[in-house]
């Protein structure tokens, strides 16, 4: 039996509230674009198109995989992310419109030293080549986006995982950012971070860690918590782990009034900036929101021994 386009992704949108999909309008009309290939306005313009019974069995095998809780960026393979495409798998966390407030926030530091319009680091050290380190990378979101937004900046990304290593090489180059260098590391346990990427190399450290308290993570969304690696968001009984092992070891690794910046839970801002003041070696310790107001950076220049 045959069906108009619209009716197709109605009877989509259905089931995928059914299952309780939080965007199901959304969903149902990026499944059939990612099908055929369109763009929303091909979508528009192909609305009143008649369906054959082979596409529509198509389209609600996609449904029903949606529908199971995968997350339609592991259906489609990618997701956007600072206007760049980012290939995605079970391997990597899927990039978050969050993290690019921290991106922005990054770029406009490399650019003019300021952070929000104001004052933060001397512009001078951002002077010329500026090496920035993505640690605990993933797909490479942040890391390539700002070798490909900063042209000025030579990016390394690490990350503990081979296979997270692997999507983001493919992103650096599917993005044009051949210069980006990759490690394979336990934050800076890896022999690099002591040889060819030695001590006092980075004007800035940028970092999405594992940062949710253990006994939550049962509680998260099954795209998430089914999906999305454990390895990737576990931050152990506190959720404050990686940020204490990055907070101890990052100022060895940072250059003269070098910067840390790292993406924090909404309600970890306070944690976060005492660890950083009880280790004695940073100063101009800030919190700064994201677009909905909430506690999502936490940013701060290491104290240089003279």
């Amino acid at each position: 039996m045959s069906l108009a386009l619209k009716e197709v992704i109605r009877i989509g949108e259905q089931m995928l509230a059914d299952a309780g999909v939080a965007d199901a309008a959304i969903d149902a009309k990026e499944l059939y674009c990612y099908m055929e290939g369109l763009d929303r306005t091909g979508l528009m313009m192909a609305w009143q198109r008649i369906l054959q019974d082979n596409q529509c069995e198509a389209y609600f095998k996609l449904v029903e995989e949606r529908a199971s809780r995968v997350p339609l960026q592991h259906i489609t393979g990618t997701q956007e992310f600072m206007g760049l495409p980012f290939a995605v798998n079970g391997d990597v966390l899927i990039p978050r419109q969050d993290t690019e407030t921290m991106v922005e926030d990054a770029l406009a530091l490399l650019g003019t030293g300021k952070l929000r319009g104001a004052d933060y680091a001397d512009e001078k050290v951002f002077r010329g080549g500026v090496e920035v380190l993505d640690l605990c990378c993933g797909s490479g979101a942040i890391g390539v986006s700002i070798a490909k937004l900063h042209k000025g900046a030579k990016v390394t990304c690490a990350d503990v995982s081979a296979k997270a290593l692997a999507v983001a090489k493919k992103n650096a180059a599917a993005n044009g950012c051949k210069g980006v260098k990759f490690v394979e590391s336990d934050l800076f346990a890896a022999s690099d971070f002591h040889g060819r990427f030695g001590k006092g190399k980075y004007q800035l450290i940028i970092s999405n860690p594992p940062y949710i308290r253990h006994e939550v993570i049962d509680t998260l969304e099954p795209e998430v918590r089914a999906h999305e690696p454990m390895l990737a968001l576990d931050g152990g009984a506190d959720g404050l782990e990686f940020y204490r092992r990055i907070i101890a070891e990052a100022p060895d690794h940072l250059k003269k009034n070098g910067v840390l910046m790292m993406e924090i839970g909404y309600d970890q801002k306070e944690a976060v900036k005492a660890l950083l003041h009880e280790s004695g070696r940073f100063e101009k310790i800030i919190g700064l929101t994201d677009l909905t107001g909430k506690d999502r950076i936490v940013a701060a220049t290491v104290i240089t021994v003279k």
